[in-house]
């Protein structure tokens, strides 16, 4: 420890025994004195001795020592500051029994004060003592606010490991206030976390009724509600905004959820709102982006996104990656790479040179795009595999499969067991019909990671559609379903796979599952061959134009309808 130190720690102690010197009570060792006056101590060297002793002890990390040394001077001095600083200690050092004996000085010397009192509660529930806690929970309640004190009892009682006798004292608590709308609450909370949701729902109702409109308590009720579902939970805070449109909280909350639940024209009205009542908030403009951009509301998206980037507020190259994405969408291939470009150095920048160098590719500038790549940085292994999966993106999209092929080959090489590149290469395997060298990686990812449902599907779709291999097809795809069961291209292969076995109703009833959960045009081609080859022609026709007139580019569906459609 430095002299600079040890004067302060010195001065420090003479400003405590100063304070004890000047109060006028009786010493310590008269056991009745008056309750919150530190007691009477003349700063002798043994005192200064054992106050430097336990701090040069802590600064060295001997925290044991210093613990000791603190308590026992704490119960000499019987000063609240020095009772503090040993309950500290204690608790640094995992003394649970001194740091008890040390809170319970605190609180003796200092009862008006909330942290020693919130403490010395915390200590007495880890050990189990919830008796013991019951009188200071009393007393803490009185210290201040009485509403935000019981706001904070949930944090202090949770520490206890039996919640059914938390709720227990919790609701003898709170019935001494059935008026007060946070005894409710607080009651509702513990509730909850001693899986009472039923008691939890009845109790946070009644704060709304002591309350209505209260936020708080409508966010937590939500909260509980979504344990029966999430439908449920946004039928209850619709109808709280209904009668309380200015609860920004909560029309926040259920703007997230909707998006979460991929309702994005629900998401984006609430979104509107609350844009509306703060249009200085930059982060409704970046969700109002992100809700048209997954509506493909192009427009939007860019207006959006250009207004949160020229108020100088929020992330900026976050928002460059997002008009990156909304141009690309757009085909707006050169004013993309200006976006992704533009990116700085951050979180941000590898994501977007990466995106710039696949963009280079698809406008044919395959060796510009390696030499970004290239360029790139790779500090952990899954960055190496993230960039050379971004190359061989790049060289698929130019259709280059054999360089891709060899690209991963070689990168397999020195990460032989990589699930990721053992994927990618199976995939570009297919595409050159090395049939042998797919089913050996995809095994090997099988063994690898036995869950990887995509592996399944992968192998099981190709020989399915490839081989005469049908019924060992079919089993792997109901691997790959048991591991995923609402996967649409999964659900997709093995609609294909019934297809090939000639089980032509079962086959369209995995097709039409799988295009419900996603109008993707591959599944389009395989429903609407189906459905041609059992006979509804007319139902094919609609389901092939519809999907052409949205991915008029689709090499699958083109084929398919080039080769039925007379």
């Amino acid at each position: 420890m430095t002299v600079k130190a040890l004067i302060s720690l010195v001065l420090g102690l003479a400003t405590i025994t100063a304070c004890a010197n000047s109060s006028g009570v009786r010493p310590a060792a008269t056991a009745e004195a008056s309750v919150g006056a530190p007691a009477r101590q003349e700063l002798t060297a043994q005192i200064l001795y054992q106050y430097l002793l336990g701090e040069i002890a802590a600064q060295r990390g001997e925290l044991a020592v210093a613990a000791e040394a603190m308590l026992d001077l704490a119960v000499k001095t019987r000063d609240a500051r020095i009772a503090q600083r040993a309950t500290e200690l204690a608790i640094f050092a995992r003394r649970p029994a001194q740091a008890l004996r040390a809170a319970q000085l605190w609180v003796e010397r200092e009862p008006n004060s909330a942290r020693a009192r919130q403490t010395y509660i915390s200590l007495l529930l880890g050990a189990g003592r919830l008796n013991d806690a019951r009188p200071q929970l009393e007393a803490f309640l009185r210290l201040g606010e009485l509403g935000a004190g019981f706001l904070q009892l949930p944090q202090l009682l949770l520490r206890h490991q039996d919640k059914q006798a938390v709720l227990t004292l919790m609701s003898e608590l709170a019935a001494a206030y059935p008026s007060l709308p946070e005894a409710s609450l607080a009651l509702a909370q513990v509730a909850w976390h001693a899986a009472q949701s039923e008691r939890a729902l009845t109790a946070v109702d009644e704060a709304l009724r002591l309350r209505p409109g209260w936020e708080s308590a409508a966010l937590f009720k939500g909260q509980i509600l979504q344990r029966r579902g999430e439908d449920e939970a946004v039928a209850y805070w619709q109808g709280f905004l209904a009668r309380h449109p200015d609860a920004r909280q909560v029309r926040q909350l259920l703007a997230r959820q909707l998006a979460r639940m991929g309702r994005f024209a629900a998401a984006r009205a609430h979104f509107e709102v609350l844009h509306a009542q703060d249009p200085a908030q930059v982060e409704h403009l970046v969700a109002l982006g992100l809700m048209a951009q997954q509506m493909s509301d192009w427009a939007a998206a860019e207006r959006y996104y250009l207004q949160a980037l020229d108020s100088a507020q929020g992330d900026a190259d976050q928002l460059r990656l997002y008009l990156g994405q909304v141009a690309e969408a757009q085909r707006r291939h050169d004013q993309a790479l200006k976006w992704y470009l533009a990116v700085g150095e951050g979180r941000h920048y590898l994501d977007a040179r990466m995106r710039a160098a696949v963009l280079l590719g698809k406008l044919g500038r395959i060796d510009e795009g390696r030499r970004v790549l290239a360029a790139l940085p790779a500090e952990s292994e899954a960055e190496r595999v993230q960039l050379i999966q971004t190359e061989a993106q790049m060289l698929r999209e130019a259709k280059d499969y054999q360089a891709m092929f060899d690209l991963l080959s070689r990168a397999l090489e020195a990460m032989p067991d990589s699930p990721e590149l053992l994927y990618d290469r199976a995939m570009a395997a297919e595409r050159l019909n090395r049939l042998d060298v797919l089913e050996q990686d995809l095994r090997r990812l099988i063994a690898l990671k036995p869950d990887h449902a995509h592996a399944y599907n992968a192998l099981g779709y190709t020989l399915a559609d490839r081989t005469e291999r049908i019924a060992e097809a079919i089993e792997l795809l109901e691997v790959a379903l048991k591991l995923a069961p609402d996967d649409p291209f999964i659900l997709d292969s093995m609609g294909w796979a019934l297809f090939k076995a000639r089980r032509l109703n079962e086959a369209i009833d995995y097709l039409r599952r799988a295009y419900s959960l996603r109008a993707d045009p591959e599944i389009a081609a395989h429903l609407g061959e189906a459905l041609w080859v059992r006979g509804d022609r007319e139902e094919a026709r609609r389901i092939w134009q519809g999907s052409l007139r949205e991915h008029p580019d689709n090499e699958s569906l083109r084929e398919t309808v080039g080769r039925l459609l007379p």
